[in-house]
């Protein structure tokens, strides 16, 4: 069954800039709730970052999964805000039709994110944040991982380049927001779901608890 329900801000100005901040990465500074202590694009769980990965696994190393950051996910010359530099929020009002146009707008460049196709195939490993999606006999059996502390439940959805559909093999005994790595193969595939647009899939061998660092 389904078990999460989207709550998003009601004035406009907050959605749109929920939404830019999102798809320019800085999302992680307008989670409705505080996010963990010195949270960063590519520390996105916070805390003690995570220890250097080793340059065989960096790599890539036959067999082992290949510990990866957000930042990876999103090809290089993708500028998401180009359309919308010298925008004024602050002129719209929540009743102007021009603020639902630009969210709109807004969303459409958010859900239709191009993926990196150099990471289809890739056997991965990355943190992040649980948004359940399917869960059954009190385990999440489908589930999207993003990078920021709220995305998709308090706050509007990350750009479809930073959200993993994932599929694990077995049910994991998480709940939303829990933090967790996940580990397997990564898909660049599209999927629509009542909590957002994802541009991954992954099909995980295995869903576990972070505890900071790599495991």
């Amino acid at each position: 069954m389904r078990i999460a329900k989207k709550t998003f801000p009601t004035d406009a100005f907050t959605r749109l800039s929920l939404l830019l901040a999102g798809a320019g990465l800085a999302a992680l500074t307008w989670a409705a709730e505080p996010a963990p202590k010195d949270t960063t694009a590519s520390n996105p769980l916070g805390g003690k970052a995570a220890a250097p990965v080793a340059p065989a696994v960096a790599k890539g190393t036959p067999g082992q999964p290949r510990q990866i950051t957000w930042e990876e996910l999103v090809p290089k010359d993708w500028d998401p805000a180009k359309d919308f530099k010298g925008m004024d929020l602050s002129a719209l009002d929540d009743g102007d039709p021009r603020a639902n146009e630009m969210l709109m707008k807004m969303q459409e460049v958010s859900n239709n994110a191009p993926t990196n196709p150099a990471m289809n195939g890739a056997e991965i490993k990355i943190p992040g944040f649980i948004v359940p999606l399917e869960e059954a006999k009190g385990e999440v059996t489908e589930f999207l991982l993003v990078p920021y502390f709220g995305a998709c439940i308090h706050t509007p959805p990350p750009p479809a380049n930073q959200i993993l559909h994932v599929i694990p093999q077995k049910g994991a005994k998480f709940r939303a927001m829990d933090t967790v790595w996940v580990t397997g193969k990564l898909q660049t595939q599209r999927n629509d779901s009542m909590m957002g647009v994802s541009g991954y899939h992954v099909s995980a061998s295995s869903v576990t608890k972070y505890s900071g660092g790599a495991k």
